[in-house]
């Protein structure tokens, strides 16, 4: 009877320890396509940002088998402004994403995971003179950030004990004043979704 119950409590032990030895730190690399689902309430007829695909950096780390915090990094991306499908313009955002996720452990193979939070998006390197040029205004200008929801969902596939295959999807909130010579002509809503591919790496 001893024997039976020193095995099981040898297992439970050794289960206890490798998860004590788990780094709660995840790192993945991503390529995300960015999908602007365009609303345009400008005086600008037919403004709109053209669909990219970009790479993406995000760092986790878990409180818990199931609670983790996310934070979504790249660098500035350059997007081409159109207007009727002709090119009138660039700009550059830098949109670090954090979120707050909840992971589901109880799937064999499989590790999916729902998540909510907030987006800072800067804008910056804005340069839309034939925008301008068109609306015979001396320049057009966007806000200087956008502050908005973010909402994601994905799955984590393990390849082994560290590494893993990721997809995920987000809906971000993203929104920009524009301006014709200093004055206000509307609002120009992007409302990206992000749909990504890449690997994980947990310490």
């Amino acid at each position: 009877m001893k024997k039976p119950l020193l095995a099981i409590a040898a297992l439970g032990f050794a289960t206890a320890s490798a998860l004590a030895q788990q780094s709660p730190w995840l790192v993945r690399a991503r390529m995300v396509d960015i999908g602007f689902d365009v609303s345009n309430q400008t005086s600008v007829a037919g403004l709109s940002a053209k669909d990219k695909t970009i790479p993406e950096v995000d760092i986790t780390y878990f409180f818990n088998p199931n609670v983790a915090a996310e934070l979504i990094l790249t660098v500035p991306q350059k997007h081409d402004v159109t207007v009727g499908g002709a090119a009138v313009g660039t700009f550059k955002h830098l949109p670090p994403t954090l979120t707050v996720q909840y992971h589901f452990t109880q799937l064999q193979g499989y590790k999916p995971y729902v998540g909510a939070g907030v987006n800072y998006t800067k804008i910056m390197g804005v340069h839309l003179e034939p925008a301008a040029a068109a609306l015979g205004v001396g320049k057009v200008d966007l806000d200087n950030d956008s502050v908005g929801l973010a909402l994601q969902a994905g799955v984590d596939i393990p390849i082994d004990q560290n590494w893993s295959f990721n997809v995920d999807i987000k809906r971000v909130n993203l929104k920009t004043r524009v301006y014709a010579d200093g004055n206000s002509v509307g609002t120009l809503k992007l409302n990206p979704t992000l749909i990504g591919v890449g690997l994980g790496y947990r310490f």
